[in-house]
């Protein structure tokens, strides 16, 4: 159990949450949700005595122990890789590495023979004897294949490092277990693996941080809502939620309203016989309206993007014929023999494993690189707007926003791009920010003006989810769903998979394609994704 009694916490003149109370109770999964830079992590911060708040306490149990997903994958870059995963038990490492050089040792003696015999108490107390099978099961079902683990870290990308530091944080067992987006990185394979073994096999406290509501929705039993300066608890999950906070927000509208409804009254009543034989009771509603204080409605933290895609044109009614095409890479076979065919208007979902090849397929049918077999063609009149997943792509030279944007599309007048700019946040000074400087989400949202403003008629969207919080996500979801034009997309996120696509194309770990004609619920049914 955590209490968490009267804290405050700001950073400079921002104010991100006062005279905080609430109890988090073991056993627990709870999800902190809130606008970018609300102090979600922060919050994970103070519980872990990282950061001091300006006020109040966090209590928790001194022989409580905690684990936390940290980002830190470069100090082990030469380790093997179960190691790794058995160095989130710092004692039972310990035991296991003296163990090791004692057993090399030339000398033996009485006094190596009773350490020994303590070390392996040690072990034994710390389940080290089903460690390595345990380590092994966690990486396994990250989507870390058993080829690897005996490997350096740096054999692997940079995604599949950081799912063998999330094996290690679960490997710990902490009492209190805090993920900061531990679904980024991870396929719709191992998203599943991990709310499955968060929600079945996990015994302690979850607080984690999530912009995929599928997952908080599976895996949620509390959602804490950091907005208008305080944390609030809502039982249940992301949708509950929603409605919830809805209704709260309209309550608290509604006695506002009332409020100033019945202080209009009584100044009707004080303007009217101020001066004549009632003044002293107008004077008493006087006072009586000095005393009455509105309710305090501040405004949310959170902001909604806009976005609108309308193609200038419409494209032929076949868009794409893709015929036996193959991808060979550094001697491996990312997939081979695809054959299917795109038509105006369909939504189609591209989803696998990490590492099958997805980006692959969209960069070759772009022409970004060569396939290794068969061939492709583009329909009549298609005109391509492209959303790639690593932002450097494009964004990698200085340039204010404006002028980068401008530059992109230069057909546009200033005004649609300012207008553009303001529908995707970029406000005021927004504008002038050098997109160097760019956050991950600003960084999408620029990309995903460029793409309004650009008018294709077909979008090839390689991830562009990935940086972008529950808000833009929706307001994403929500532009593509009414967008008359054929979209091909990559995606790991499940609930924006099925608000948009009616079409799934799903290469399989042995290479082979499922085109399936429908939605991804029904996907999901029949195949068990």
């Amino acid at each position: 159990m955590i209490l968490i009694n009267q804290l405050t916490m700001s950073y400079g003149q921002k104010l991100l949450f006062f005279d905080v109370n609430f109890i988090l109770s073991d056993q627990i999964h709870y999800a902190l949700v809130g606008a970018n830079g609300a102090g979600k992590s922060t919050l994970l911060k103070l519980i872990t005595g990282e950061e001091e708040p300006i006020s109040g306490s966090i209590s928790i149990s001194k022989d409580a122990s905690i684990g936390w997903l940290k980002q830190d994958q470069f100090q082990y870059e030469n380790t093997i890789i179960t190691d790794i995963v058995l160095q989130g038990k710092s004692k039972l490492w310990r035991a296991l590495v003296e163990k090791d050089e004692l057993l090399q040792s030339i000398h033996w003696d009485e006094k190596t023979a009773h350490r020994l015999g303590q070390l392996e108490e040690t072990i034994a107390q710390e389940n080290g004897y089903s460690a390595i099978s345990f380590a092994e099961k966690l990486l396994v079902g990250l989507g870390i294949d058993p080829a690897y683990h005996q490997k350096p870290l740096s054999s692997l990308s940079g995604g599949f490092k950081l799912r063998v530091l999330l094996a290690q944080a679960l490997f710990q067992e902490p009492d209190t277990l805090l993920l900061d987006e531990p679904t980024n990185h991870l396929d719709i394979i191992s998203i599943r693996w991990l709310e499955k073994y968060l929600k079945n096999e996990f015994r302690g406290i979850v607080i984690f941080i999530s912009h995929d509501v599928e997952f908080i929705n599976r895996l949620a039993d509390v959602i804490l809502d950091i907005d208008y300066g305080e944390i609030r608890e809502y039982p249940g999950n992301y949708e509950k939620f929603l409605a919830e906070k809805k209704l709260v927000e309209e309550q608290q509208l509604l006695a506002k309203k009332h409020m100033e409804q019945k202080i209009a009254g009584m100044q009707k009543l004080v303007d009217r016989f101020q001066a004549g034989t009632r003044a002293k009771q107008a004077q008493s509603r006087v006072k009586m309206i000095e005393k009455m204080e509105l309710p305090d409605i501040k405004h949310t933290s959170r902001a909604w993007p806009h976005f609108h895609f309308k193609p200038n044109r419409h494209s032929g009614k076949m868009v794409l014929r893709v015929n036996h095409l193959g991808k060979e890479f550094q001697n491996k076979n990312l997939f081979s023999h695809l054959n299917f065919e795109i038509l105006r208007g369909e939504k189609v979902a591209i989803i696998g494993e990490n590492g099958i090849g997805k980006s692959t397929l969209i960069k070759i049918l772009l022409g970004k690189i060569h396939q290794t077999e068969g061939e492709f063609e583009w329909g009549h009149e298609t005109h391509i707007s492209y959303f790639s997943q690593d932002h450097h792509d494009l964004l990698n030279k200085h340039s204010r926003v404006l002028d980068w944007l401008g530059d992109m599309t230069s057909h546009v007048t200033e005004q649609q791009i300012r207008k553009t700019l303001g529908q995707a946040l970029f406000k005021k000074d927004g504008v002038e920010k050098d997109i160097l400087s760019l956050s991950g989400g600003e960084a999408a949202r620029l990309l995903l003006a460029r793409i309004t403003l650009e008018s294709g008629n077909v979008l090839m969207l390689d991830e562009p989810t990935n940086h972008l919080d529950i808000e833009a996500t929706e307001s994403l979801a929500q532009a593509l769903n009414t967008y008359p034009g054929t979209l091909m997309f990559v995606s790991h996120d499940r609930h924006f998979i099925r608000k948009i696509a009616n079409r799934i194309l799903f290469i399989s770990h042995d290479k082979k394609l499922i085109d399936f004609k429908g939605h991804f619920m029904e996907f999901e049914k029949i195949y068990e994704v």
